[in-house]
């Protein structure tokens, strides 16, 4: 065994969340050379690099290992936000297991299908940082009651806005995971009236992040961070040994695999399996989104597979008759299985060419 010992210097795992449009985005927009992907459409009126919008959480996994496959692409990866990746995390749960909501499945399964599943996306967030890239994750907050075990009493407390059940809390996964965790509020401030005629007024309204634990919220740094910081970039800019300005972002492009492709692509590298992509064929033309769902069209897109390798595939395991088109197949049979397990979809494409 080879010890070592000393600081290590390694990317950061950070959890930024608060209520709604205090400006987790923008904050999170002043990292190292951000790249968002951007699960809710909040960084629309945001002048910063992005992928696709996600309409599945496959393609969130996609657009991970496309930054693990390309770590030049960025030096950090803004996943906005995680209650919104959550959500369409239960979406294929549901989608995989025809069911209408995680009630459906009973004994609390459906939680627990989430939880594991939310937690090899974190397994992929692991190895971007091990490419040395930052991982940035914002979430929104939930005001819930809290009631101490020792009966001491109850009171309201932030909390993230994320799945809190007792065995599969993806909340205390995401935290447990992260290297710091910020909680961004407004600060309040009650004046009191002069007399018992004049009532109480409330002023202030200024952004603040808080660093450490406290009965009302939860955060943690490993920074030696003040309890209490403005809720400016700036002052957490030196854990990223960086400055926190527009120059640090790197001038390279996403390159075209995650960009809608011309009428015609060539043959070229394929970002998520590292191989070559399929080759194109004249059947069927790839981008007319022909009754095909947006999920299962983006997935197409971005490994270039036509409609006609599909129904190859698709008939190859007897589902459908190879003449069959898409629109005409199950909606859960594309959520299910086309979207659901894309990967090995994928493969058997490759297989079948």
């Amino acid at each position: 065994m080879q010890i070592t010992s000393g600081v290590l210097s390694t990317p950061l795992k950070v959890v930024i969340y608060g209520p709604e449009g205090i400006g987790k985005s923008t904050f999170a927009a002043q990292a190292p050379g951000p790249l968002f992907i951007d699960t809710e459409g909040s960084t629309s009126r945001m002048n910063v690099r992005r992928l696709p919008a996600p309409t599945s959480f496959t393609m969130i996994q996609e657009e991970i290992r496309y930054v693990i496959s390309n770590p030049t692409v960025c030096q950090t990866l803004v996943l906005d936000t995680a209650d919104w990746a959550e959500r369409l995390c239960r979406d294929g749960v549901c989608s995989k297991n025809s069911k209408s909501g995680l009630e459906d499945f009973g004994y609390g399964k459906g939680y627990t299908y989430v939880y594991e599943d939310f937690g090899r996306m974190l397994n992929l967030l692991d190895q971007v940082t091990d490419r040395g890239i930052n991982v940035i994750v914002t979430a929104h907050a939930a005001m819930r009651k809290f009631e101490q075990p020792d009966e001491s009493g109850a009171y309201d407390r932030w909390e993230l806005k994320l799945i809190n059940a007792q065995k599969c809390s993806i909340a205390n996964m995401l935290k447990e995971w992260a290297d710091m965790v910020l909680f961004a509020n407004y600060e309040t401030y009650v004046i009191k009236g002069k007399n018992e005629m004049e009532k109480n007024k409330v002023t202030g309204g200024k952004r603040v992040m808080h660093t450490t634990h406290h009965p009302c919220w939860d955060a943690k740094n490993r920074f030696g961070l003040p309890e209490k910081l403005p809720f400016d970039f700036s002052h957490i800019a030196h854990c990223f040994n960086a400055a926190p300005s527009a120059a640090a972002a790197p001038t390279i492009s996403v390159p075209p695999a995650v960009t809608p492709p011309p009428p015609a692509p060539k043959k070229e590298e394929n970002p998520t399996t590292g191989g070559s992509v399929l080759p194109e064929t004249t059947q069927n033309s790839l981008f007319d989104n022909d009754g095909i769902p947006p999920a299962l069209h983006q997935l197409m897109e971005q490994n270039k597979v036509t409609e006609a390798q599909i129904r190859k595939a698709v008939a190859s395991r007897g589902y459908y008759p190879e003449a069959t088109p898409i629109k005409n197949y199950d909606p859960d049979f594309v959520s299910g299985v086309l979207v659901g397990a894309w990967p090995q979809v994928y493969q058997l494409i490759k297989e079948n060419n």
